[in-house]
């Protein structure tokens, strides 16, 4: 269990749920949060298991994604530091959910967190605006699979991570990305072989710079910009 000391200290906290949170009720909130600490590929949700628990991402990344029937996946979301998970499902788990690197967490069972949003009314607050910003980002996920071409897709993604950095209050250039390419061709509705083409044409028409595989400088940001309006 975390002590009000380690969450003073927390690297998320400027950027989660908890921020708004006094000390006394990061100490209320602690007495039901357990610490976890993860090793990349380790999977902490496992879709149609009973939704028992609902997470804090403190440290690292993930991802949430779904099996088809066929065997498939579909990867529907990416998780960093300071975002959180599980609030919204009633029955079983509908997503499986993955580290993708080293992975800290708080873990609450589900009961007693909903228990006390109705004593923590900062946290409730907290907690509907960040559902509200899931559901616009679910908004322009459907317009990116449902009208955008492979193009505009991949440069939609990487502005998207860029904006994100800046709310979780890092920089906004070079991206990061911890993720793989088949993950990003999962989640964009791509083949891994566009997703690498792709960004290889970028580079070639000075859009962005690669740094290895898992970072990209936006060189031109505008023009990124205009690809993804379809300018």
């Amino acid at each position: 269990m975390p002590t009000a000391e380690a969450c003073a200290v927390c690297e998320a906290r400027p950027f989660s749920i908890c921020a708004p949170l006094s000390t006394a009720e990061l100490a209320e909130l602690d007495r039901f949060s357990t610490t976890l600490h993860l090793p990349a590929g380790a999977t902490f949700v496992h879709e149609g298991d009973p939704a028992d628990h609902c997470f804090n991402i403190t440290a690292g990344s993930a991802k949430i994604y779904k099996l088809l029937p066929d065997g498939r996946r579909q990867v529907i979301g990416f998780l960093f530091t300071g975002d959180f998970l599980g609030t919204a499902t009633r029955g079983p788990y509908g997503i499986s959910a993955e580290a993708m690197t080293p992975l800290s967490l708080c873990r609450f069972e589900r009961t007693s967190f909903r228990a006390v949003l109705s004593r923590l009314p900062a946290l409730e607050h907290a907690l509907l605006d960040r559902t509200a910003d899931e559901l616009e980002a679910a908004r322009e996920q459907m317009l990116l699979l449902g009208r955008k071409a492979a193009r505009e897709r991949v440069a939609s993604f990487l502005l998207s991570l860029s904006r994100r950095a800046v709310r979780l209050g890092r920089v906004a250039d070079p991206v990061q990305l911890p993720m793989g390419r088949t993950d990003i061709a999962d989640y964009l509705g791509l083949t891994t072989e566009t997703v690498s083409r792709v960004l290889t044409q970028l580079r070639t028409e000075g859009m962005i710079r690669l740094n290895g595989t898992s970072e990209v400088h936006l060189t031109r940001r505008a023009a990124l910009e205009s690809l993804c309006e379809g300018a």
